[in-house]
């Protein structure tokens, strides 16, 4: 009897709220907890085999005015932007204006040669190009700049190619920028023009566009980042992310576009496949595709995903085709743990077990920052990476809380916090390459150029390090 009674109480610990509660419940209760660790402001939906189960808003839209945040609040997108621009290419590649294995030059007789000559449209997709990326190093000041499609373009097409394309893969906003601006070269139409006629009017996504800060657009989030305390986010003109990140939608719209892409509507099931079939690093057109982890269990879900960044924001979709699951989350306080809320989720939606989240270190660090002296960072900092059933550890967080410091030109800050990164997580390229960034901007410039060496040691396409780099030896000789 005693036996069976520790067996039951086993069954309830691994089981979470199961037990007892709806998976709607059990995602409300999840999402709340996330909210009370300040990880969620913004909104959710989940839908299970085809149908939405939960749909709500946490926090507010805007903080100013205390606005709740809801499921039709619209939230920029960031890079979700590319999966949208990726499918418009799709679109014309079915029409046949374009071919995926083309080359740049087809479509844009004047790009410079030889990059023009070797990069393909599939290239561009997959982020296999080798082109320069135009937002590595990028500062608040450029992203403040109204530029056109040329002159967006300008920014990085002169520069040579990092590696022969398709022999790599390496992350590349620049790509997505090309391909909005193939499509209007092909089409004779703006970007924006082409997201609405071909997207988004045909499956009614009445709350989603590209968005303009100048529009006056009912139920727009505000952006907020936390850097030492919550700030409104910088401001940043959406000519600057055009193709590969401007765009807004809300859960509900999002919803509608997932359920489009279970259909011929948008684009043929042998097309959809194209689209969907991952390259390297599992990425796929404007998405990646593979196997992911289900909560804390041992299983694995087939999962296409994607997320996005852009001040103040930080969202993702996850899409689990084998059972048509679908997991969207849109937050505006900047970024959050929004890959392991989604595993969480999908665990409960497969009843399957996951811990409860804690506390975020970085988060509780940052708040200490605003009021404490900068002696006490470190204590602080060990004092919370001890405490690991109350607190969590986040190489992603810790790297954030470095930027929005040098954001802040609070330097000295920045400056520990990242020496903390780097101890911690000593692989990080981009912990080294915010190093040293703060580095140069404390004028301390001796020990930048240690640093960026060691940032492109762990990681040699580091373009922005190698860059910073170069300017440094060039002042020191």
């Amino acid at each position: 009897m005693r036996t069976m009674k520790y067996l039951l109480t086993a069954l309830i610990l691994v089981s979470g709220q199961n037990l007892s509660q709806t998976k709607s419940d059990q995602i409300d209760a999840l999402m709340q907890k996330y909210f009370e660790n300040g990880q969620f402001n913004g909104s959710v939906l989940v839908a299970q085999n085809g149908k939405a189960i939960f749909e709500k808003g946490y926090g507010y839209a805007n903080f100013e005015w205390k606005i709740p945040n809801t499921p039709d609040t619209k939230f920029r997108l960031g890079s979700v932007t590319k999966q949208f621009t990726a499918m418009l290419i799709m679109q014309q590649v079915q029409k046949g204006t374009i071919s995926l294995d083309a080359p740049v030059i087809r479509y844009l007789p004047l790009y410079p040669r030889p990059q023009g000559e070797k990069v393909t449209i599939r290239h561009l997709l997959m982020h296999t190009s080798g082109i320069a990326n135009y937002t590595d190093g990028i500062t608040e000041q450029e992203t403040r700049e109204k530029l056109s499609t040329d002159q967006l373009v300008s920014k990085f097409a002169d520069k040579p190619l990092a590696f022969e394309p398709g022999s790599k893969f390496s992350y590349c906003n620049s790509g997505y920028v090309l391909l909005g601006a193939i499509l209007e070269a092909v089409t004779g139409k703006p970007y924006e023009d082409l997201i609405q006629e071909n997207i988004f009017r045909p499956l009614g996504m009445k709350n989603s566009g590209y968005d303009h800060q100048e529009t006056i657009l009912e139920k727009r989030a505000s952006g907020y980042e936390m850097a030492a305390s919550r700030i409104n986010a910088p401001f940043v003109d959406m000519s600057n992310p055009y193709a590969a990140g401007a765009l807004y939608s809300t859960v509900e719209d999002l919803y509608i576009w997932d359920r489009a892409l279970y259909s011929d509507t948008l684009l043929s099931e042998p097309n959809r496949k194209v689209y969907f079939t991952p390259g390297l690093s599992n990425y796929a057109f404007g998405w990646v595709v593979g196997k992911e982890r289900i909560g804390n269990s041992t299983d694995s879900v087939l999962m296409t995903y994607h997320t996005g960044r852009i001040y103040g924001f930080g969202v993702m979709i996850a899409r689990m085709t084998d059972r048509q699951d679908l997991i969207v989350l849109l937050n505006n306080t900047g970024s959050n743990p929004l890959f392991g809320c989604a595993q969480t989720i999908e665990a409960i939606l497969n009843d399957k077990p996951y811990d409860i989240p804690r506390k975020s270190v970085a988060l509780t660090l940052g708040e200490m920052i605003s009021s404490g002296p900068i002696e006490k960072i470190r204590p602080e900092f060990l004092r919370l990476k001890g405490l690991t059933k109350e607190y969590e550890l986040d190489d992603g967080e810790m790297y954030m809380l470095g930027r929005r410091l040098i954001s802040a030109d609070n330097f000295p800050a920045a400056i520990e916090v990242c020496i903390l990164s780097a101890e911690s997580f000593p692989g990080s390229w981009r912990v080294y390459d915010s190093l040293g960034e703060a580095y140069v901007k404390n004028g301390q410039k001796d020990l930048a150029i240690r640093t960026y060496e060691k940032s492109i040691e762990l990681n040699p396409d580091n373009a922005n390090a190698v860059q910073e780099l170069k300017k440094l030896k060039e002042a020191h000789r």
